[in-house]
């Protein structure tokens, strides 16, 4: 069966610098994968690379079986790859609904008029801001521009999630309303790639992980597989730890 995304042999380099070295995994349809390691070790770069937001050094990408690497961001969005990110981006001077409108029209279906409403309003409602699309965007709470996002991001129908940190930042009780929130797009089948360091959320939503340190993959497996491995404590803790 042919996966949804693979990543073949994928690098990316600034200068000097290999920040994704030779980068191979795929995601089945309907998995949640969790991309995990230290800080710096090239996960985000890696969900830029696979969006479009950077142009791939090496490798090959493809979107079911078909190559996507050199397309620019808005086109592989309309293929269905949708992202979050770590800081998140709103159009400030709209409503929230206005901002999650803007998906369903810009994003994977190209929705419009009234079923661009009825889809905004569903995927409000989805995650928890039904009633609010009214809401100028500075009147949010942090947890809840982050709904919006996510509204956003699913009113354009993608085939692919591409979650960044999102779940950074939030105190506990928002985390737990969070790691549900997740569970539920998990739960209706969806297929996600979670960058993530809050370890009970990799526990509860990954069906498998893959770890980078210094811009390479060094494990994959189940979290319990990967958590347990003595390479990647090395690569969080130290030698000392391992």
């Amino acid at each position: 069966m042919t996966p949804v995304l693979s990543l073949r042999g994928v690098t990316k380099r600034f200068g000097g610098l290999t920040a994704v070295n030779s980068m191979d995994f795929d995601v089945a349809e309907h998995e949640v994968l969790g991309l995990i390691g230290p800080n710096g070790s090239g996960k985000s770069t890696t969900l830029n690379l696979i969006s479009g937001a950077f142009p791939v050094s090496a490798g090959e990408i493809t979107l079911r079986g078909a190559p996507i690497t050199s397309m620019p961001a808005h086109l592989i969005a309309r293929r269905g790859i949708a992202r979050t990110f770590q800081l998140v981006r709103l159009l400030p001077h709209m409503t929230v609904l206005d901002n999650v409108r803007a998906g369903a029209v810009f994003g994977h279906r190209r929705r419009w008029g009234h079923e661009a409403d009825r889809i905004a309003a569903e995927m409000l409602d989805k995650v928890g801001l039904g009633g609010r699309g009214h809401l100028a965007v500075g009147q949010l709470t942090y947890i809840d521009t982050k709904r919006v996002e996510l509204a956003r991001l699913l009113a354009g129908e993608p085939k692919v999630l591409l979650l960044d940190e999102w779940l950074a930042g939030l105190n506990p009780t928002e985390l737990q309303d969070g790691i549900a929130l997740i569970k539920r797009l998990r739960d209706e089948g969806r297929t996600v790639i979670l960058v993530e360091h809050v370890m009970d959320a990799i526990r509860s939503l990954c069906d498998r992980c893959v770890v980078m340190a210094a811009g390479t993959k060094i494990a994959e497996g189940t979290p319990a597989e990967v958590l347990s491995d003595a390479t990647v404590i090395r690569a969080y803790l130290g030698d000392d730890d391992a």
